[in-house]
Formats: structure tokens, C-alpha cells, sequence
């Protein structure tokens, strides 16, 4: 019962954290320069890592199917496989898994610097609101820039199957790109778009919780750097269920 009430209790003090840097938005003054840099921060930053998880996620794929798909005699549709996954699951899952554990680390480390160095306090006696400062950039960053990359993900996940398909298994690159093509819808699109938008928001808002409540001196530091990363890993994982099956109903996404 007493878990059930912490898991309350800090749902309520996500939810009230994301309305507050929300409504912020709305307010002046506007800190444009810090959502540009956050921005910079998130997506610049991850590129690197997003591409080369996606580039290796899409050849491993290609490595373990193909030979399954040519016992079958349907290797011709490996590409449409590929880029399926990578756009329906893999490729938001694993760059919000990859973002949570760059920038959401380094997001409630740093709030929870600024907590124990008492420069949150300082901030707000200089009438100064750390959700519009600190809290709504980070926000609308992530949800801004979370998308972009899962887009580069499965880019380079669908560049590195096919780069596998055609130098290993000697699979023919204009059947592989033709496959692609069949295997890429709008729901799809849609669907793979979406997803990082709740996902960003997810990281977002629990990696700032987690820095703004940061007890405990430096130790404390440590220690809620990361429980937001496992935190907000589980949550994009168990909201990914239910979010999935959210879309498949609303886009009409058949699994056949």
C-alpha cells in the first residue's frame, strides 16, 4: 500500500511539474536562447550514438532473419521486414532508451547540482521560476529534437540492413530498396513520429523530478542521476505497450 502511494504521489508531482513548466510557456519571460541550446544539447549531441544504434540494429536484424527468410524462399521481403520494425518499435524504443541514458543523466545531475548548491533557492529569490527556466526548455527540447532522431535512426538502421543484405548474403540493392518502399507506410510514419513525442516527454519529466528533488548533498546527486535513467527507461518501455496498441486502433494498423 505505502508503494502505491509513492507511485502516487510522484505521478501527481510529474504531472503537476509538466503542467507548471507548461503554462510557463505562455508567460513572459521567454527563454528561447536556453531551448535553442537544449536543443543543440539533445539532438547534435545524440546524433552519433542514434546512428550508429540504429545502423547496427538494422544490419544485426538482416544478419539473424535473412537466412530464415531464404529457407522460406522469401528473402525478397527482408527489406519490408526491416523497415517495418524499425520504424514501428525499434528504432523510437531504442534512440528514447539511448537519449534517456545521455540526456537524461545529464539533466537530473544537473539539476540536482544546482539543489544541493542551493542555486534552485537562489534562483527563486531572485523571483525567478525554475519551471520556465529550467524545467519547460529541457521539455519541449526533448520533444522537439526526440523525433528527429528516431527519424535518423531508422534511416541508417534501414542503410545498415541493406549494406548486410547486399554484402553478405549477395541480395540484389534495387530488391532490397523496392522492398523498403512496399514496407513503408503512413500509419507507419505517423506512428514512428508520434511515439518520441511521449517518449521526450517521458525522459523530460522525470529526469528534471528527479534533479529538482534531490536530497542528500553530492550522494544525493548520484542517486537520483540514476534513478531517472532506470525510471524512465522502465515508464518508455511500459507506455510503449499501451501507446503501441493506442495506434494500432486509432491509425488502423494491421499486423498482416
Amino acid at each position: 500500500m505505502n508503494l502505491l502511494k509513492i507511485i502516487l504521489f510522484e505521478l501527481q508531482e510529474i504531472t503537476n511539474l509538466i503542467i507548471a513548466a507548461f503554462l510557463g510557456l505562455f508567460k513572459s519571460p521567454r527563454y528561447f536562447s536556453e531551448i535553442i541550446k537544449q536543443m543543440d544539447l539533445i539532438g547534435v549531441g545524440s546524433l552519433p550514438i542514434v546512428v550508429l544504434t540504429g545502423f547496427f540494429t538494422g544490419g544485426v536484424l538482416v544478419l539473424q532473419s535473412y537466412p530464415t527468410f531464404e529457407y522460406y524462399s522469401i528473402q525478397n521481403t527482408v527489406g519490408k521486414t526491416i523497415a517495418t520494425s524499425l520504424m514501428r518499435e525499434l528504432g523510437p524504443v531504442l534512440t528514447a532508451l539511448m537519449v534517456s541514458g545521455r540526456i537524461g543523466s545529464a539533466i537530473a545531475a544537473e539539476l540536482g547540482s544546482m539543489v544541493v548548491s542551493q542555486q534552485i533557492d537562489a534562483m527563486r529569490a531572485l523571483g525567478t521560476d525554475p519551471n520556465r527556466k529550467l524545467v519547460a526548455p529541457r521539455l519541449l527540447a526533448l520533444m522537439l529534437m526526440l523525433p528527429l532522431l528516431t527519424v535518423a535512426a531508422d534511416i541508417f538502421g534501414i542503410i545498415g540492413g541493406g549494406i548486410v543484405a547486399s554484402g553478405i548474403f549477395n541480395l540484389d540493392s534495387n530488391i532490397y530498396i523496392t522492398s523498403v518502399r512496399y514496407g513503408i507506410s503512413t500509419p507507419d510514419i505517423i506512428g514512428g513520429v508520434v511515439k518520441p513525442l511521449f517518449f521526450g516527454l517521458i525522459i523530460g519529466s522525470i529526469a528534471c523530478y528527479r534533479g529538482l528533488s534531490t536530497t542528500g548533498g553530492t550522494v544525493g546527486v548520484g542517486r537520483s542521476t540514476t534513478n531517472a535513467v532506470v525510471l524512465a527507461s522502465i515508464v518508455v518501455i511500459i507506455f510503449d505497450f499501451f501507446l503501441s496498441q493506442a495506434l494500432n486502433t486509432i491509425l488502423g494498423i494491421r499486423y498482416i
